[in-house]
């Protein structure tokens, strides 16, 4: 039923409660997991009085992709160990566009995630990448609400 499973994180507990989830199904379906992390430009307020914001050095998006590298690294290590066959994508750019755009070209027969579970003003200040992913992908999706951690 499924040969290839998407599961984006970003680098949290709450995101990994998928996990469990996605080495269950994978095992199940002898399925690949692809795991992704979306590393997106932020901007950055200066204070002034104009609106203005400076885009991070290319210095510093270089440090944040290293480091989702290495962290997508040690996870793949923890499901390979169980069994899975693992492999990493770093993206850059907005999570939700990543995670379809992957789904996409990996032809996934499956996006797993976890939800934050984010309401109120959180959710329209931070968004929620499971809403949106909910509402742009063309294919199954697992999602499982991570709660507090």
């Amino acid at each position: 039923m499924y040969n290839t499973i998407l599961v984006p994180l970003d680098g949290s507990k709450r995101a990994e409660v998928i996990l469990s989830h996605a080495i269950e199904l994978a095992k199940k379906f002898a399925a690949k997991v692809i795991l992704l992390e979306a590393v997106e430009q932020k901007l950055v307020y200066t204070g002034d009085l104009e609106v203005s914001a400076v885009i991070k050095k290319d210095e510093e998006l270089a440090s944040q992709l290293n480091t989702a590298e290495s962290y997508l690294k040690s996870i793949k290590e923890k499901l390979e160990q169980q069994g899975v066959q693992t492999i990493t994508r770093v993206m850059q750019g907005p999570p939700v566009e990543a995670i379809i755009t992957i789904a996409k070209d990996e032809n996934a027969d499956l996006i797993a995630l976890a939800s934050h579970g984010r309401t109120g003003l959180a959710r329209v200040f931070y968004g929620s990448v499971a809403a949106g992913v909910l509402q742009q992908a063309d294919r199954p999706l697992l999602i499982i609400r991570a709660g507090n951690l």
